[in-house]
Formats: C-alpha cells, structure tokens, sequence
C-alpha cells in the first residue's frame, strides 16, 4: 500500500507534462495545413490572374478577387518573361496577428507565345 500512496499523483504530473507538447505538435499541424492551403489559394489566384491577362483584364485585380482578404495585403503579381503571371502572398502564421516574414505563391501562364 505505501508504493501505491506514492504514486497517486504521479499520472497527474505526466498529464501536465505532456500537455505543452500536444500543444505545439497540433499547432505545428495547424500550421501545415494553412501553409498548404496558402499555397492552394495563390496557384488558385495565379489561375485567376492568367485568364484575366490573356483577355485583357487587369490581373492584379483577378488575383486579388480570387483571394480571401487576409491574404491581399502581401499580394504581388508580376509577369514573368515567358508570359507568365506569378502570384506571391505573405505566409499567414498560426496566429492571426503575425506574418511569417516567408512568401509562397504560384505561377500560372495560359497564353502560347504571347
């Protein structure tokens, strides 16, 4: 009985050590995913771009309609030397307040020789 009294707070203690790790592993996770679904709206967006170059319309503005608004404050469209439009946008962190100082994007090109 005196071995089971020493160790009745002792999963107590493990749970409250490995909360801080279950917590930066699912934010690690969290990030992940918003990284890929960053890089899935700005292929998205340089699509957009794309159509909108090759009919004359403004891809600047195409892209950033095809963005949600908490991506458009780091967007930059360029055109490529191969007729190309490229799309970057900042790399949201897990926590809304911050930017990663990383950009990712996407580039897109639906002309021939243009």
């Amino acid at each position: 009985m005196l071995s089971f009294r020493a160790e009745s707070g002792q999963a107590s203690v493990e749970t409250v050590a490995v909360v801080p790790l279950v917590l930066l592993v699912a934010a690690v996770g969290w990030q992940l995913v918003l990284t890929g679904h960053t890089l899935w709206l700005s292929a998205n967006a340089a699509r957009a771009a794309a159509r909108a170059d090759l009919v004359g319309e403004s891809p600047v503005r195409a892209a950033r309609s095809a963005l949600p608004r908490s991506l458009e404050g780091g967007l930059s469209v360029t055109r490529t030397r191969d007729s190309a439009v490229r799309v970057r946008v900042r790399l949201p962190l897990v926590l809304n307040a911050w930017h990663a100082p990383v950009r990712v994007g996407a580039t897109a090109s639906l002309g021939g020789d243009g």
